[in-house]
């Protein structure tokens, strides 16, 4: 199953993006308020929902380590951040294309667009502190904690719009968007995801190198757990 996400999953994913993205720039209908800059939602979207699926993966693996110790759990936790502040900035950086022709501005303090630039400067936090402290088990508790602090800013994105007066709009569903606008959305979802799926896959891989190396204890490495780790001549 591994091989088949590392080799057949990418192809998958460019073919289903190349669909998607054709469908939606040459086929679908432009917006009748924005035309044709609209287009550029079929990208935007997919990317900001990726973000936070990702980041999601390192919310819940970040709750599992402090729960059950695991250095598989902190490669994922460490994965899925570096691949959710990924999509999260080619998201922010795509609204910000988007809004210079139908805002007038390419960036303003706006509840969303605040709010998911507090998420990655947080999550630029979480992997900085990854690279700082040496220690691989202070490391891993640390990077737990503030992923889950950092976690708390993703459902308040999500409901920034309604919570607050935006600028942005409050979110799409199939009842207030062309169902042929939502096709190729949802191919381009699809391909994102994928592309998700390879690039935690790969990192997680790095990751996992990377532990191995460090704990150096052939004794810690088959239980895969840090609390099982004792000093030597320690019963």
């Amino acid at each position: 199953m591994g091989k088949f996400f590392r080799i057949a999953l990418p192809p998958i994913a460019l073919g289903l993006l190349i669909w998607g993205h054709y469908v939606g720039l040459a086929v679908a209908p432009p917006d009748r308020e924005m035309g044709d800059v609209q287009r550029i939602m079929y990208a935007h979207v997919p990317a900001v929902w990726i973000a936070m699926v990702a980041l999601t993966l390192n919310f819940l693996c970040s709750v599992t380590y402090l729960f059950k110790p695991s250095w598989k759990t902190d490669a994922l936790a460490e994965a899925s951040a570096e691949v959710g502040l990924l999509f999260g900035a080619v998201g922010v950086l795509l609204g910000a294309i988007w809004g210079r022709p139908t805002w007038g501005v390419y960036w303003t303090w706006d509840p969303r667009l605040t709010t998911a630039a507090i998420l990655l400067v947080a999550y630029m936090g979480y992997l900085a502190l990854r690279r700082f402290v040496e220690d691989a088990e202070k490391r891993a508790v640390w990077s737990a904690v503030v992923g889950i602090i950092a976690a708390v800013d993703l459902p308040i994105i999500w409901f920034s719009v309604k919570w607050w007066r935006s600028l942005h709009q409050v979110q799409s569903t199939p009842r207030t968007v062309d169902p042929a606008m939502i096709f190729p959305l949802r191919i381009s979802a699809f391909a994102f995801l994928a592309f998700m799926i390879v690039f935690i896959i790969y990192r997680y891989r790095i990751a996992m190198h990377e532990r191995q190396a460090e704990v150096a204890l052939p004794d810690a490495l088959p239980t895969d757990d840090p609390a099982s780790r004792r000093p030597a001549g320690v019963v």
